[in-house]
């Protein structure tokens, strides 16, 4: 039997699948230590071993969480007005951030960023992720030079409101911060 029509077997696709999602679950519920061989395999109900025998460290297994988030993630379709579409994408990234519990992966991959390129590749791939949708925003509406700016003013005040002051997002502060990163851009 070849390699291919073994990727393609039904069952290994549905343990890959149910692994991942537990990875997944535990990165985002418990954090970075909780993902262990052993605890993925309680959560997922397969065998140690079968985790094992598909991703050999817990740097694999978090780099296919953190591929599962990506690719699964999605953003808010764009309108054309700029500020309501602003507005709509970081109130989504605050939400992603609380609820879905990005902030606790994304502190894991800030701290551990320098320890290697497979760090520092997953980290820019969360952020391109994270950022793709607002940079298309901006994109249409922003000087090419002001976009990278603005970028950052807008995801680094929601990321500091939320992660760091503890405080929620509202539509009062995204309105203020908006108004305040296109005042400056002007």
């Amino acid at each position: 039997m070849n390699d291919q029509a073994v990727a393609e077997d039904p069952r290994i696709v549905r343990t890959k699948r149910d692994v991942i999602e537990a990875v997944t679950a535990l990165l985002l519920d418990e954090g970075w230590d909780a993902v262990t061989h052993a605890a993925v395999a309680a959560r997922s109900g397969y065998a140690k071993g079968t985790v094992y025998a598909h991703w050999p460290s817990r740097l694999d297994l978090v780099r296919a969480a953190i591929e599962h988030i990506c690719d699964a993630a999605d953003h808010p379709a764009p309108t054309g007005d700029l500020r309501a579409d602003l507005r709509t994408a970081l109130l989504d990234f605050a939400t992603d951030l609380t609820e879905r519990r990005l902030d606790r992966l994304l502190a894991g991959v800030v701290e551990r960023s320098g320890h290697g390129e497979v760090m520092r590749s997953l980290r820019r791939r969360l952020y391109e992720t994270g950022t793709s949708g607002l940079r298309a925003i901006l994109a249409e509406h922003l000087d090419p030079d002001d976009i990278a700016p603005a970028l950052a003013q807008l995801t680094g005040a929601v990321l500091v409101r939320v992660t760091y002051e503890g405080e929620p997002a509202t539509e009062d502060f995204v309105d203020d911060l908006i108004r305040r990163v296109l005042q400056s851009s002007e």
